[in-house]
């Protein structure tokens, strides 16, 4: 073989070897800082690091180095953890964070580049401001109206806590608050109770109403009564003052006939059934009539 070809061939390989070892490529939704000899590249203008933007890049080969980082959204989803709160209970809470990478060079110098760790700083830093917020708070202030308040409260912090690794907390979400078995069985003993003795009051202020418009009842039928009684006395003394006024005036136009209707009357009342019996002496009053009957006039 030709020595030329051979060493031309050589001398193309490492050129080319040299080129590819030049260049590099970042993709689209990542950012990258350049190394020399394992200290970031700065701007001469700004002294500040250089962080290069998808695209195609050079660098010197073998004293440069490039680490590329994702800069898109991330989600940290931590894992229950126990908090307790303002009752001295305790709670487990699922939660999870929104972040991505804000400052690429404050990022690399606090984290060395490393996620796991960035998140762990970051998981670090909300558990104690979680503790912290569920300390000041009760278990029904945490499942009613102020789990937004706490949330809020979470994102700040973690926001300000978080630029000094250079990443940015865009939102931090509960997913849920759940009680350990012995704590719930005994916030469970606890709503029963207070749901009995909240019963219990409407029970007894329900029975207090019946009582109080049963009186109210009673004496409205007592009064009604005794208004009825009343005014059926009245015409009742009405009636019999117009009735004796009526016998009165009866007696005074015809005597006989009277006696007479009286006494018929009288036998009617006496002889109404087959079987009664009367012992009466003939001359009796009573029998006058059938002796005698009236006379005209």
């Amino acid at each position: 073989m030709n020595p030329i070809k051979v060493i031309a061939g050589a001398c193309a390989f490492v050129f080319l070897m040299i080129l590819i070892s030049s260049t590099y490529v970042i993709q689209q939704g990542s950012s990258g800082i350049k190394l020399r000899l394992g200290r970031m590249v700065e701007s001469s203008e700004t002294k500040r690091a250089v962080v290069y933007n998808p695209g195609l890049h050079l660098k010197w080969p073998f004293i440069e180095q490039v680490r590329v980082f994702d800069t898109r959204l991330q989600t940290l989803d931590i894992q229950s953890s126990r908090i307790v709160t303002k009752e001295k209970k305790d709670v487990i809470v699922d939660y999870f964070v929104k972040w991505r990478i804000e400052n690429l060079a404050r990022y690399f110098t606090s984290t060395s580049g490393n996620q796991l760790k960035a998140e762990t700083l970051l998981e670090q830093q909300l558990n104690t401001t979680l503790r912290a917020a569920f300390g000041r708070r009760t278990i029904s202030d945490l499942v009613s109206n102020e789990r937004d308040d706490v949330m809020l409260v979470l994102r700040n912090k973690a926001e300000a806590q978080a630029g000094e690794l250079g990443i940015h907390v865009v939102d931090v979400r509960i997913k849920g608050i759940e009680l350990p078995p012995n704590t719930s069985n005994a916030i469970y003993q606890r709503m029963r109770a207070d749901m009995k003795k909240i019963a219990n009051k409407h029970r007894a202020d329900g029975q207090a109403e019946a009582a109080s418009l049963r009186a109210q009842a009673d004496a409205a039928v007592t009064v009604i009564m005794a208004t009825a009684n009343s005014d059926a006395q009245r015409v009742r003394a009405e009636g019999q003052q117009q009735a004796a006024e009526m016998v009165v005036k009866s007696f005074g136009k015809n005597r006989a006939f009277y006696t007479y209707f009286q006494s018929l009357q009288a036998y009617k009342n006496s002889f109404k059934s087959k079987q009664d019996v009367m012992v009466l002496d003939l001359n009796s009053a009573f029998f006058d009539y059938f002796k005698k009957p009236l006379e005209k006039g």
